[in-house]
């Protein structure tokens, strides 16, 4: 048997989830700036310790998106990778994100920010086929071809027809697009441990 490779199968492996979750770090950053927020409305961050948070978090975010942030081993997912990176640059005060917020609370909020930018990207992608559905219709004319009916050829249709019968099925798919960009714009943070007012999370 072929000798494993090194530094691979260490249970820091394992349990790492950071070359999936990576994609969600700049939600994760804002999924904390607004818990700071709300965590200083609420009394348990003082000004000092809020301002330190969300100018390290704002750092933070910038590192992420000018691609400059730099993982290191002990990072297991997105979310030990900002807290490290917010010690490393604020101390101690950055544990108080951990007040009144669990993980769970943290991964669904971070997925839902996510879906919540995606869901427009797929929504244009959706558009852009259909218009290039119309366009081919619109080329084929007058165009005649055979239409088909389990696997058998029927009646014959337009050419034209044919495109446009893909472009309702997109339509359906844009309309369950939006429904859930309803469903998804639900805030989680605060019931797995304590509850917290919506208030203090959307302003």
């Amino acid at each position: 048997m072929d000798a494993l490779p090194k530094n691979r199968y260490y249970s820091t492996d394992f349990n790492s989830s950071l070359f999936i979750d990576r994609r969600l770090a700049v939600q994760d950053v804002d999924g904390s700036l607004a818990w700071a927020e709300a965590l200083h409305k609420a009394g348990a961050l003082l000004d000092e310790e809020h301002t330190s948070i969300a100018l390290g978090l704002a750092t933070v975010k910038k590192e992420f998106t000018s691609g400059q942030f730099a993982f290191v081993p002990t990072d297991e997912d997105i979310h030990t990778a900002v807290e490290r990176r917010l010690t490393d640059l604020i101390g101690p005060v950055a544990g108080k994100l951990h007040t009144g917020r669990s993980r769970n609370d943290q991964v669904v909020t971070d997925f839902r920010l996510w879906m919540l930018g995606t869901i427009p990207v797929l929504d244009a992608a959706l558009l852009d086929a259909q218009s290039s559905l119309v366009e081919q219709a619109e080329l084929a004319g007058e165009t005649l071809m055979p239409g088909y009916t389990h696997l058998q050829r029927a009646q014959p249709i337009l050419l034209a027809q044919w495109w446009l019968s893909h472009y309702w099925p997109l339509e359906r798919d844009r309309g369950r697009l939006k429904n859930l960009t309803a469903r998804v714009s639900v805030l989680p943070l605060g019931p797995v441990h304590l509850p917290v007012h919506p208030s203090l999370l959307t302003g």
